[in-house]
């Protein structure tokens, strides 16, 4: 077990590196356009191999509360960006789709987002990169296993 002492600063040096490139990548999002919520979900459906997603699943993998994930879909979906249907295997499943339009968009944004991420990122080579990649994911798959049954959580 590590020292108490040692995971605390630890924690707090991620915690305040993570609000300092967020502050930053939000400063310099689009959000004329869309906002880092809306790019989130479509994010998740881009990477989907058919672009669809069951609701309930959206639900778990982004940072905001469930009713706010349906009305920011419900936003989407008004836009064009998304389109909802039933879920054929449970009548009470919503599936969420990224339309053409929304991963165009998607994209155009991403690319500048992208950019962005890389510029605030430089101060790690490559070998740093995919060493906090992994250290980042060991992370979440333990807060994950020591979750409490039922509880949601990004993946």
């Amino acid at each position: 077990m590590s020292d108490r002492q040692l995971t605390v600063n630890a924690w707090e040096s991620l915690f305040r590196a993570q609000v300092s490139v967020m502050r930053a990548l939000t400063a310099e999002f689009p959000s004329e356009i869309i906002s880092l919520n809306e790019y989130d979900v479509m994010f998740i459906l881009s990477r989907q191999e058919d672009r669809s997603l069951r609701l309930r699943d959206i639900n778990r993998m982004t940072l905001i509360t469930q009713p706010s994930v349906s009305r920011l879909v419900d936003r989407l979906v008004a836009r064009g960006l998304l389109a909802k249907r039933d879920d054929p295997s449970d009548g009470r499943g919503t599936i969420v789709s990224l339309t053409d339009a929304g991963f165009d968009l998607f994209r155009r944004v991403a690319v500048s987002h992208m950019q962005s991420i890389t510029t605030h990122m430089q101060a790690l080579d490559d070998d740093e990169l995919r060493e906090l990649t992994a250290l980042s994911d060991k992370i979440r798959t333990g807060v994950h296993d020591s979750a409490a049954p039922g509880t949601p959580l990004p993946e």
